[in-house]
């Protein structure tokens, strides 16, 4: 099956790695340059940005997901919070004007995330 990986910064694989552990993701392979996670069918890649300025990102990619609740749920179990500044953070899901169903995390590297419900979850 045909898939892509988005390519995201990283400021430390470490702390990338424990952030995303409690969203589920587990280590598939990490060397000094790359980190990937994956959770079930999702897959992350990361490379090292270790001067990237969280503030200034315009990183960003789309997560579409069987059970959008269960990983907001999830989200925040893992202690991130609802709040319109800083990062990490988490903003519910809602029904958008295209008619889809999306929440928005920024991770603490200052990428956003769209989670976005897959059409026959809606």
């Amino acid at each position: 099956m045909d898939h892509a990986t988005p390519n995201l910064p990283s400021r430390s694989f470490d702390r990338t790695e424990s952030f995303y552990a409690g969203l589920g993701f587990e280590r598939e392979w990490r060397d000094e340059g790359w980190l990937i996670l994956a959770r079930g069918g999702l897959t992350l890649e990361f490379f090292l940005h270790a001067e990237l300025d969280p503030a200034t990102s315009c990183f960003s990619c789309c997560l579409r997901l069987d059970d959008l609740d269960a990983f907001i749920d999830q989200t925040v179990a893992a202690g991130i919070p609802e709040t319109t500044e800083g990062w990490p953070r988490l903003h519910r899901p809602k029904a958008e004007a295209s008619g889809e169903r999306i929440g928005y995390m920024v991770d603490a590297d200052g990428t956003l995330l769209r989670l976005i419900a897959n059409p026959s979850a809606i």
